[in-house]
């Protein structure tokens, strides 16, 4: 599972979504998460930020609503340990 993690760099929610990721991945296999601090809506766009921060499980934003515009904006909630834990185990 390829995961990583876009974000802007005043986006207070940060600190707080890294920290429950770094929850929800505790006891499983070993990941990877690559980090990417993205800069304009221009790269928004071509990466698929719905958000900061945005979680791409395998490039693919599993909280963003169907049709949700790419956006530079930082997200007004961040996902709880459970849900992502029950993204982060749903392949296995």
């Amino acid at each position: 599972m390829e995961l990583q993690v876009l974000a802007v760099d005043a986006c207070p929610h940060v600190a707080e979504f890294e920290e429950r990721l770094a929850a929800a991945l505790a006891g499983l296999e070993r990941t990877v998460v690559r980090r990417r601090v993205i800069a304009d809506e221009a790269e928004a766009a071509a990466t698929g930020m719905h958000g900061s921060p945005t979680l791409l499980v395998n490039g693919l934003d599993p909280f963003a609503a169907p049709g949700q515009p790419t956006s530079l904006s930082c997200r007004l909630a961040v996902p709880s340990v459970e849900e992502l834990r029950t993204v982060l185990t749903a392949d296995r």
